[in-house]
């Protein structure tokens, strides 16, 4: 089954927990929501959006989530990686 097979079956691939899939369907299509990211992360998770980081970091980084959505894990492993590499020049001095 693809994937919004299994989302329309109420299925979820096995280690991906139903908020880990609404994390994941959020990240798809946050600029859907009108105002700050940050904002919605609270109203729609009830999370700080220190910790939907945290807990966003940790979900694409598991097999699980790449299983259940790969082009969407891979941009945000991308734009992790690329951030990470920016303030890393930023703190030796170097720039990018």
């Amino acid at each position: 089954m693809e994937r919004d097979e299994h989302e329309r079956a109420g299925e979820l691939p096995e280690g991906l927990s139903r908020r880990d899939a609404e994390i994941l369907a959020f990240e798809r299509q946050w600029w859907k929501y009108a105002g700050a990211k940050e904002q919605a992360v609270r109203e729609l998770f009830d999370l700080s959006p220190t910790r939907y980081y945290q807990l966003l970091n940790a979900l694409i980084d598991s097999p699980a989530a790449l299983a259940h959505d790969p082009m969407l894990v891979k941009r945000l492993r991308r734009m992790r990686s690329s951030r990470q590499r920016a303030r890393s020049a930023r703190r030796l001095g170097v720039q990018p």
